[in-house]
């Protein structure tokens, strides 16, 4: 008997940590509170069930990377202009843990049954943000729809990850369409009411790159969804698309179109003092969390905000405040992301998932010109959860990247 319950417990560790993990991923569109205390108890079960089971602990190429990404960002805080401010910013990188963690407990079809409920959740999430616009009036730039999440940006960011991951759903498995069909246009739309213009960039580059996959002719409904929005949207997001191609004032002008263009300025010249802060500290940079410190001092002439926290730039922002062998270890990082995922299409069981996590990076990447997402912890979490689920699926029918 003793043996019995011994043998158990193990698997009741799985179980107990697997359904941790799916409460953590529940919780990442709805509280970030909830989140951080469900990722550190899944990480508790997770040492526990490695530990007692005397496994190895198993990473996805992609991992490698990361720790040494991870390793020159620790080396910038030391030789930070203020280490001790860096240091504690270092906290951030303890969420580089979600990797082995769903490596391990998101084998097989357990990947499919985390993608449904990033989907289902979502649904909730976009519907809080549309009852947000269109009931309380959320509907200019000093107020937006956020969701449950306490920030535009980040609702934004997540909108935009989830949006990738349905239509990668509907064009890459003929099984099981119907949900995030329906979900689809609540996600669009959703975002759309954001009026962030960064995340409706990187969406825009993640389904256009879908549908390149899919099919080359589909790439012609993204002209038509852009005239449908401009025919049907109020008119406070139509002038904040229009103002996405401009950094001059323009004879139109409305509340929306200023602020944007201001906007635009803005960061140009934050890209400006970006370079001037790399050439005097290219190795380590001025540390983590030290851009807006120095930011008076690198302030281009031209620029609008007396102080910025971060440069909107994610390649700028990394290479000033860690250094360039830092983003050059970002850079292959995306590369290694990248290569693996278009292997994986031709050996993936269900081919939706690496098509999903190329156009995710994508969209990551054209989103991060403009916005330094990479840094937001909410972002970050539902970023890496997501490109660790196509490995971990391989994983569970004994394949690797």
């Amino acid at each position: 008997m003793a043996t019995i319950e011994a043998s158990a417990a193990p698997a009741r560790l799985e179980q107990s940590a697997y359904f941790a993990l799916l409460a953590f991923i529940a919780s990442l569109q709805i509280s970030i509170a909830a989140a951080n205390i469900l990722l550190g108890l899944t990480a508790i079960l997770w040492i526990a069930l490695i530990v007692s089971r005397r496994e190895r602990v198993q990473v996805p190429p992609m991992f490698w990377p990361l720790a040494a990404y991870a390793a020159l960002s620790l080396v910038s805080a030391v030789f930070s202009i203020d280490p001790q401010k860096s240091i504690v910013d270092c906290k951030q990188l303890l969420l580089f843990s979600i990797v082995p963690i769903a490596y391990r407990l998101l084998a097989g079809r357990r990947s499919l049954t985390a993608v449904d409920v990033l989907i289902s959740v979502a649904a909730l999430s976009a519907a809080i943000g549309i009852v947000q616009f269109g009931i309380f009036k959320w509907d200019d730039l000093r107020q937006r729809p956020q969701g449950a999440l306490g920030m535009y940006m980040t609702y934004s960011g997540q909108l935009m990850l989830i949006a990738c991951l349905a239509v990668a759903r509907v064009l890459f498995w003929n099984r099981d369409r119907l949900w995030p069909t329906l979900v689809l246009p609540a996600l669009i739309v959703a975002l759309a009411t954001t009026a962030s213009r960064n995340a409706w960039v990187g969406a825009c580059t993640g389904v256009a790159i879908l549908l390149l996959m899919r099919d080359l002719r589909l790439v012609g409904l993204l002209p038509v969804l852009a005239a449908v929005f401009i025919a049907l949207a109020p008119a406070q997001l139509t002038d904040r698309f229009y103002a996405m191609f401009t950094i001059d004032q323009v004879a139109r002008q409305t509340a929306t179109t200023e602020a944007s263009v201001r906007s635009n300025q803005d960061r140009v010249a934050m890209m400006r003092s970006g370079i001037r802060i790399i050439r005097d500290h290219p190795l380590t940079g001025v540390g983590p969390d030290m851009v807006m410190d120095v930011y008076p001092v690198y302030r281009d002439e031209r620029a609008v905000n007396q102080l910025n926290p971060h440069l909107h730039n994610v390649p700028l922002q990394i290479a000033a405040e860690r250094g360039v062998p830092a983003l050059v270890v970002w850079l292959w990082f995306v590369f290694v992301l990248v290569r693996d995922f278009i292997r994986q299409r031709r050996t993936a069981v269900w081919t939706f998932l690496p098509n999903a996590a190329l156009a995710i990076v994508a969209a990551m990447i054209a989103a991060g010109m403009f916005e330094y997402n990479f840094g937001d912890s909410e972002f970050l979490m539902l970023f890496l959860l997501l490109v660790t689920i196509p490995y971990a699926a391989l994983r569970g029918f004994g394949q690797t990247a």
